[in-house]
């Protein structure tokens, strides 16, 4: 190594004089000179391996050699206007990666190993590529002859009968050409259908009506301000900080479209700025006119609001106030004032564009910068220009205020001070001096139980990698801590900022039971399973886990409402209530005991990686926003106290605000709502948001919609799309949804999409998992499914509802009662939804017909799921599931299949993945060949015989022609018959198309996944460039020229074998190289070996020049050592060195 090091170093000084001669500088020349025409053979593919051409010894020669060749190579491929890559599989490359992408980045270039192959490239790569993976399995699918020849037969007559009628269809048309001028004769004398509503009222009653709806209002107002409980609740209310800046409030809405509002943590501003709206309205004499919007981003702010406002305004919710969130809501014909989630106004905006009716949209909580929030921002935005009568109000507890108010041309801003009493602020420095905890390198993994050891280790590795670490790292490098003892100094070096600190949590809430004062403590965590596994260290204390002193608490959006409500109820006195919760808590819900705030610093938070297409949930620490929220929890009611687990120096590297979720989410469900509202491009349109996502997770969405169906190629909607856009759901359980009521297959795929679309029913408590797990198991085993797991959970619980015995049900089965409550609620809403698009028939038996044949159904499944798909290949000790994406992957451990010892399907589909470490996939189903070929993606007709392949070619599968081409004219029918349902809904396609169901069907039951995996001989290597090769024999050329020697002369001497031996002199010294099979390739190997001798000449000679150097400079050092000038003498040498 250090052989090589000096290699390369002496290459990069250059000095004048001692250069050596490169490889980059003599090729160069010789390219240009050859011309263009010549650069596609210079960037010909190196067929040759590192063995043949003799690099055996001398590795530093080697390599130095090596990497000389590449820094020319990469600079052609910078100059070179067409080509993006350089592609290689030469060994030494590969030997020589680490380097090689040293050089590749210092010239602004990007590096990837694949394998065996290496790219380097213009622009960033991704993990993983599928043309550079050179162990992509084909399929080689194998049906029983029986089968393919009933399916054959079926299908001939299917098409004989469809010729038939195509026939009959044509003749009548032609009969219906011929009567076409009598008809339109007719149709002439017929008067035109204009039929006088006399409903419609006049403007003269209208007015009348509405005059006597603003008296009532107005009466109904005045009438509770000025009763007992009214005075009482106003009294309340003008204590609010919100009410000092309520005339300054209504002035600005009156006199400006857009403001901007920011107020603190219990200001009132979102129960009180929509009241002054609605009440300033009413007193004017307006409020039967006026029409109150209010966003809410989660459902449960939008609910809780809405009844905390109707008490204020002494009614009962429905009234003048109300509520819409997704299928569900309490709104009635007087509701002037709506709170409704984000996506309930996106979707109004869809069959309403201008909001007509709507004087005022109220935008809350934009500090959170949800994709919904942003996306409705543009289209307020320009909504604006069009309805100038239009008031919008944008709020928020803390937020980037100049950043909206540019967005809206100079919007004027408005804060409202909050209401909280002071909180001492304690960071980790001070929790460590104020209870006397330390850390040491070996107990600060936090404990998940020992299914999850590998956790733990992994927190102990403490990498620099890890952006958590790295921050944490960074920022105490540069932290002054001479106030603290040297025991806190010492535990703040051993700290581990990739742990919770679970003990630490612990000891300090032992602290804060046995020290402080009374008051509930609220705990913010990063998920779930963190809350569950502290929850379960905090029971086996002794202090903590007696339920006569402390009540233990979880929050989490995952849970049931009913349980989420306990964290509001008053515990006795005495007791000591711990909330633990994730950032739910920051802003959705005020828990009103809460005096103590621990805040470990971290969310876990999903980010979207676009060049790998890819979603990422990682923890990662909190914006400076997100913990003064945390912090101002603790001073609702009194005075507070707030400990952060983390160093104030770590507090002040935190990023300001959140990301947007626009930058860090899939995008398909936005652009399909771009689309469906008519606002054009969908890339132009989202590059005026506030912060533009990714063009390529633009790209990457759009390509989604386009694969399953919903756009075409001219980015437009389809008539799937148009579909699409009446369902609430992600595209692919619409596009499942719909499949399901074509192929009369209804009950399950609506129960599959409820259950996708709400949380997972199955309930996984830490102390029953495993008895959790194998009830799971249960339900899904026989059929390789999650999905259907959720069909036969429905269905048992739906029986056990009838029964009465649903919550004994649940109980035994671990199942969430409210949450199968909420997927009952659904799969109505879903079959309302689907029957007025025309694809329920009335008759609820007709839309079951092959509801019980599970092969059918998984092909659905397979419809809705694609292109998430993942091949299966058992083998004798394990089985590997690879992506098109992402290569390699691993199923979730809450999946059911992860718990099946060998999956009898070639393939898996699946809903969702997520990368936390490796990529997992999550709700997955097994299904065979044939689903996968009649029910995936687009099939296309290989150049090879007997195959076919999807997904631009990286699903390849291997079948006899004559059933291969049966496979492609049955897929062509199907799609022909779905198009036709797609188009006309109302159409009976299954009664026209009998037969080719039967030989559908026919497929699907014969179809015992016999086939096998297998690699091509002749290995991917779609789009792969040619890697430029080392001409040996030309570079020692160069060499031997540029020092003023003739040419080598090579001997050619062949072998018994066949084979070739060459020799070669140089600077009068002999060479042998390895035989080879070709002449031009036996003088390679020559040339390679006396290249490596002169290489080394040459750096002995740099090295010898340089320690001459050296011995120069000690002799004079001394020398003016006794003159008393080595001062300045070892300063310019120092300078020198560093140079």
């Amino acid at each position: 190594m250090q052989w090589f090091v000096r290699c390369v170093s002496l290459h990069c000084k250059k000095k004048s004089g001692n250069a050596l001669p490169t490889y980059s500088t003599s090729v160069s020349v010789g390219i240009f000179n050859v011309g263009q025409k010549r650069l596609s053979s210079l960037l010909a593919h190196d067929e040759f391996s590192d063995d043949e051409y003799g690099y055996e010894d001398r590795k530093g020669c080697r390599s130095y050699a090596n990497i000389d060749a590449w820094k020319w190579k990469l600079s052609v491929l910078l100059r070179n206007p067409i080509e993006h890559e350089i592609v290689t599989r030469d060994k030494r490359d590969k030997r020589d990666y680490g380097c090689l992408a040293a050089l590749a980045q210092r010239m602004g270039l990007y590096s990837q190993s694949y394998g065996k192959v290496m790219v380097f490239s213009k622009v960033p790569l991704p993990n993983y590529r599928a043309d550079m993976d050179d162990k992509r399995p084909s399929r080689k699918v194998s049906i029983p002859l029986s089968v393919l020849q009933a399916v054959q037969k079926i299908l001939e007559e299917h098409l004989e009968r469809k010729e038939v009628f195509l026939s009959k269809v044509r003749i009548d048309n032609l009969f219906a050409q011929q009567s076409t001028w009598a008809g339109n004769q007719v149709s002439f004398l017929e008067p035109s259908s204009c039929v006088e509503d006399f409903r419609t009222q006049s403007p003269f009653l209208d007015n009348i009506l509405l005059l006597k709806r603003n008296m009532h209002l107005r009466d109904r107002q005045q009438a509770w301000q000025n009763s007992s409980i009214g005075k009482e609740m106003m009294t309340f209310r003008e204590n609010l900080p919100a009410f000092k800046e309520k005339e300054a409030f209504l002035l600005a809405v009156r006199r400006h479209q857009v403001l901007v509002v920011s107020g603190e943590t219990g200001c009132g501003k979102t129960t009180q700025l929509p009241q002054y709206i609605l009440e300033s309205e009413i007193e004017a004499g307006q409020g039967g006119s006026c029409s109150i919007i209010c966003t809410q981003p989660r459902r449960i702010s939008a609910i809780s609001v809405a009844e905390r406002v109707a008490v204020e305004r002494g009614e009962q919710i429905g009234e003048s106030v109300g509520y819409k969130v997704r299928f569900e809501g309490q709104r009635g014909t007087s509701t002037r004032l709506l709170f409704c989630t984000t996506g309930i106004l996106l979707r109004k905006l869809m069959f309403d564009p201008d909001l007509n009716g709507v004087t005022h949209v109220i935008v809350d909580e934009i500090h959170e910068r949800g994709m919904n929030e942003d996306f409705l921002l543009v289209v307020l935005k320009d909504l604006l220009v069009r309805r100038t009568d239009l008031r919008v109000v944008l709020m928020s507890a803390t937020l980037n205020a100049k950043l909206f108010s540019s967005y809206f041309n100079g919007a004027p801003l408005l804060h409202i001070p909050g209401f909280t009493y002071p909180v001492n602020i304690h960071y980790l420095e001070d929790v460590l001096e104020l209870i006397g905890y330390t850390f040491s390198e070996i107990d600060q993994a936090d404990d998940y139980g020992e299914d999850k050891a590998w956790k733990m280790q992994r927190m102990l590795q403490r990498s620099k990698r890890n952006p958590v670490v790295s921050l944490a790292m960074d920022a105490l490098a540069n932290a002054d801590l001479r106030k603290y003892s040297g025991a806190v100094q010492f535990a703040l070096s051993q700290w581990n900022p990739e742990c919770l600190g679970f003990k630490l949590i612990e000891a300090l809430l032992c602290y804060i039971c046995k020290n402080e004062r009374e008051g509930a403590v609220l705990v913010f965590m990063t998920g779930w399973e963190d809350i569950t596994a502290l929850n379960n260290c905090l029971k086996s204390n002794p202090l903590l886990g007696n339920p006569n002193k402390v009540r233990l608490l979880a929050c989490h959006g995952a849970m049931a409402t009913a349980d989420q409500k306990l964290i509001f109820e008053p515990v006795p006195q005495h007791i000591r209530k711990i909330v633990l919760a994730t950032n739910l808590a920051e802003t959705s819900i005020t828990i009103n005991d809460v005096i103590f705030v621990i805040d470990c610093g971290k969310a876990k938070e999903t980010s979207y990686d676009a060049l790998n297409n890819t979603p990422c949930l990682t923890p990662t620490w909190i914006s400076k926003a997100s913990a003064r929220q945390r912090r101002g929890r603790a001073g609702r009611v009194q005075p507070g106290e707030c400990y952060h687990l983390y160093p104030k120096a770590v507090f002040e590297a935190f990023s300001e605000y959140q990301e947007p979720e626009l930058l860090r989410m899939p995008l398909h469900s936005l652009c399909l709502q771009i689309k469906s509202l008519k606002l054009g491009k969908i890339g132009d349109f989202l590059g005026k948001a506030i912060q533009p996502p990714d063009p390529l997770s633009v790209r990457n969405s759009v390509q989604l919609l386009e694969t399953i169906g919903a756009l075409d190629d001219k980015e437009e909607l389809t008539n799937l799309g148009m579909h699409l856009t009446s369902l609430p759901v992600d595209p692919r359980i619409g596009k499942m949804l719909i499949m399901g009521a074509i192929f009369s297959c209804l009950d399950p795929v609506l129960s599959i999409a409820a259950g996708l679309t709400v949380r997972d029913p199955f309930v996984l408590p830490v102390d029953k998992k495993d008895a959790a797990e194998k009830v799971k198991y249960k339900f899904g085993k026989e059929d390789c499914s999650d999905h259907i797991a959720l069909v036969r959970a429905y269905d048992a619980w739906k029986q056990a509802m009838d029964a009465g015995n649903a919550v004994d049900f649940c109980w035994k089965n671990f199942l969430s009662f409210s949450t199968m409550q909420v997927m009952h609620s659904l799969r109505r809403q879903f079959e309302v939804l689907l029957r007025q698009a025309g694809f329920v028939d009335p008759v609820h038996e007709y839309s079951n017909l092959f509801s019980k044949d599970l092969d059918l159904l998984k092909g659905i499944i397979c419809a809705g799921m694609f292109p998430g798909v993942s091949s299966v290949w058992s083998m004798e000790s394990n089985t590997k599931y690879k992506t098109v994406e992402d290569g390699p992957v691993q199923l979730h451990q809450n999946s059911v299949l992860s718990k099946i010892e060998k999956i009898p399907y070639p393939w898996l589909v699946f809903y969702e993945k997520m990368k936390s470490g490796n990529v997992l996939l999550r709700d997955a189903t097994g299904i065979s060949d044939s689903m996968l070929l009649l029910f995936g993606g687009k099939l296309y007709k290989s150049e090879t015989v007997g195959r076919l392949h999807m997904q631009e070619g990286w699903l390849e599968f291997t079948l006899h022609t004559p059933f291969a081409q049966s496979v492609m004219i049955l897929r062509r029918e199907l799609d022909s018959m779905i198009s036709q349902k797609m188009e006309n809904p109302k159409l009976d396609v299954l009664h026209e198309n009998k037969r080719l169901m039967n030989a559908v069907l026919e497929l699907l039951h014969g179809d015992k996944s016999e086939g096998k995996f297998w690699l091509p001989e002749d290995a991917p290597k779609k789009h792969m460039q040619p890697s430029p090769s080392i001409c040996c024999k030309s570079l020692l050329n160069n060499r031997l020229s540029k020092a003023g020697y003739k040419a080598a002369k090579y001997t050619i001497k062949p072998l018994r074998n066949k084979r070739f031996e060459a020799t070669v002199v140089v600077k009068g010294k002999r060479f042998k190289g390895k035989a080879a099979a070709t002449k031009k390739q036996a003088e390679e190997n020559v040339a390679s070996e006396g290249l490596d001798w002169l290489d080394g000449l040459i750096i002995a000679k740099e090295e010898k020049k340089e320690a001459r150097k050296a011995s120069l400079r000690g002799k004079e050092c001394q020398k003016l050592k006794s003159e008393g000038l080595s001062g300045t003498l070892m300063q310019s040498e120092n300078i020198d060195l560093g140079e």
